[in-house]
């Protein structure tokens, strides 16, 4: 059986194939249209998921989308009766900008892009999963039999925070709370209160760390804990239930903790030590959750899913406070994973299908032979240099033991929004001095954000305050006092590091390069960015080319060919296609444009 999972309209649309239970491919479509975020129709992903499972759009039998519609809108009719008329609001799509309104053409755009492929064939029965639902069934490719699951995000189609309980291939729900009772929601309408976008929630966590207290004690009077597990929001401060992300607080909350800052103003301590603030009553509010569903299992494990699960910060308060021996989160929590989930869903909940593996990696997305390569080169009017793998770790671990910033382009892309090792780029962790020059010469990003490393599995607990596996980077643990000397550009202001572990046998070829890097140098570490700048991860050999031309990286490593020229033509050829390409892309996003397309 070939099940399909596929969104559109929402924000990171994208598909994922499941084959008889396994999964085949997960594909998002930003990596392919390079718009970060995308709500278009998955065209290209669609299509590399069936290249990749070797299958046509005729031999699936089911699609799944992880949405209910009918549930979104009963919701909002609720909502919007309840609250009317202020909650008129809330029918703006700008009021709703992490999932767009147009989500209740959901059905028709999806039938619509499957009759095209289909050329007059008969669509498959397209099966509606409800959101939380999805996000859930990763429960069944985690490494336990049974877990508790824990599902928190911006909102779903019924409510933004849901709980269950896994026992084998079945999932039981346990509690599901109110539509805008949402930490993700509070989450995004406070960074956006800070002057960052709408999915830089990442960002405001870092910048956590740099504030202080003064604002933690009147943040915790925002929200209110119920002895039976849930939460609420003083709507008195917030609100989300009228206005959405349009005007998320009230009037009360700007007079107690100011205005709000626009992207130009600089970062003060008011706003630093908002964010702290944010971030203590965010894990305060997980750990309750995570609290009362204690009381429903005898599990000893944990599973986190939606976009508030990539808050790796309070996921490590959450393995170290409370009862639960191991947690685990998908590398694609949020909505990236969403189309894998309702394929799951479907296969496992309704069709009572036992379950067929672990996701051990995060290699699910298209791959690009010797071949494509040379062409990619070629087109970019630069040349490189073929190594066997003996050579090349050899060669490429000295770089980086020199100092050198690596582009590392290896096999099938990652899901999710993390790079971990298949398109990532790699620096020395030993000298604190690299992050700035990551900085000024690739990413061009905050100088308060960290960066990660990568470590070997078996040598993680000699650096980081860790008794599990992390080969996701959803944990943030501490970094063993006498280990920072040892790693500091990879050590966040607080003492924590957002770790990847390393397998080899979910990443020989990663695995092989840290080793490699540890053979020169003692240490098993490696920082470890994402391949992008400013734009979604690099996905194909020329994106990788792109990025490598237009920034000041030092090598570029394609599967096994080693680059490290770069001339003027090159470099201003790369530039002025990209310029082009975010042009093109800015062009068939206007939102008028979409409107009468619409």
């Amino acid at each position: 059986m070939n099940i399909l999972g596929l969104v559109t309209k929402t924000h990171d649309t994208g598909a994922a194939l499941l084959a008889n239970g396994v999964i085949a491919a997960i594909m998002e479509e930003e990596r392919f249209n390079r718009n970060k975020h995308t709500q278009l129709f998955p065209e290209q992903a669609l299509e590399a998921a069936l290249a990749v499972a070797g299958v046509g759009i005729a031999d699936i039998d089911v699609v799944t989308t992880p949405w209910h519609v009918a549930n979104l809108r009963r919701s909002f009719r609720q909502i919007v009766l309840r609250h009317f008329p202020a909650s008129l609001n809330l029918l703006r799509p700008a009021s709703h900008s992490a999932q767009n309104s147009g989500i209740v053409f959901l059905r028709q755009r999806l039938r619509q892009g499957l009759k095209r492929r289909l050329g007059g064939r008969r669509a498959p029965e397209i099966v509606e999963v409800p959101h939380h639902d999805a996000h859930a069934a990763i429960y069944f490719v985690s490494p336990f039999d049974d877990a508790a699951v824990l599902v928190a995000d911006g909102y779903g189609d019924a409510g933004a925070t849901s709980s269950y309980v896994g026992s084998g291939n079945k999932l039981t729900p346990i509690r599901q709370l109110g539509f805008f009772d949402s930490l993700g929601a509070f989450y995004t309408g406070v960074t956006t209160h800070l002057g960052f976008k709408v999915f830089e929630e990442g960002t405001v966590m870092a910048l956590a760390a740099c504030g202080g207290p003064t604002f933690e004690e009147r943040f915790r009077r925002l929200i209110s804990f119920d002895r039976d597990g849930g939460f609420r929001f003083d709507p008195d401060y917030v609100s989300f239930h009228t206005h959405g992300l349009i005007q998320p607080f009230t009037p009360k909350f700007y007079a107690e903790f100011g205005p709000p800052r626009q992207p130009h103003e600089p970062v003060e301590d008011r706003h630093r030590d908002i964010a702290a603030a944010l971030q203590t009553v965010t894990e305060e509010a997980m750990l309750h959750l995570v609290r009362s569903l204690e009381a429903h299992t005898q599990s000893r494990n944990l599973c986190l899913s939606g976009g508030v699960a990539l808050n790796c910060v309070a996921n490590a308060r959450i393995l170290e406070e409370t009862r639960f021996d191991r947690v685990w989160v998908p590398p694609c929590a949020s909505d990236t994973g969403a189309p894998l989930g309702s394929a799951l869903w479907h296969y496992h909940q309704t069709l009572d299908q036992p379950r067929t593996g672990e996701m051990t990696h995060a290699l699910f997305g298209a791959e690009y032979d010797d071949r494509a390569i040379a062409s990619a080169l070629e087109q970019a009017g630069i040349e490189g240099e073929t190594l066997d793998d003996d050579a090349l770790f050899g060669r490429v671990a000295g770089d980086l033991a020199d100092k050198k910033i690596v582009g590392w382009f290896q096999g099938r892309f990652e899901i999710g929004p993390r790079a971990l090792g298949n398109r990532s780029i790699l620096a020395d962790p030993r000298d604190l001095v690299i992050k700035e020059i990551l900085n000024v010469r690739i990413k061009q990003r905050e100088p308060f954000r960290p960066f990660a490393p990568a470590v070997l599995e078996d040598r993680a607990a000699e650096f980081f305050e860790i008794a599990q596996p992390d080969p996701f980077m959803t944990l943030a643990p501490r970094v063993h006092k006498d280990r920072i000397a040892d790693i500091p550009a990879a050590v966040h202001v607080d003492g924590t590091a957002r770790i990847q572990t390393v397998a080899r046998a979910a990443n020989p070829r990663f695995y092989r390069l840290i080793e490699s890097f540890a053979a020169k140098t003692g240490i098993p570490v490696l920082l470890n960015t994402s391949f992008n700048r400013q734009e979604p991860v690099v996905a194909s050999p020329a994106d990788a080319i792109s990025c490598y031309l237009r920034t000041n990286m030092d090598v570029l490593i394609l599967n096994n060919t080693y680059i490290t020229q770069r001339t003027e033509e090159a470099e201003r050829r790369a530039q002025a296609q990209f310029d082009a390409q975010q042009s093109a892309l800015r062009e068939r996003l206007n939102p008028w444009r979409q409107i009468f397309e619409t």
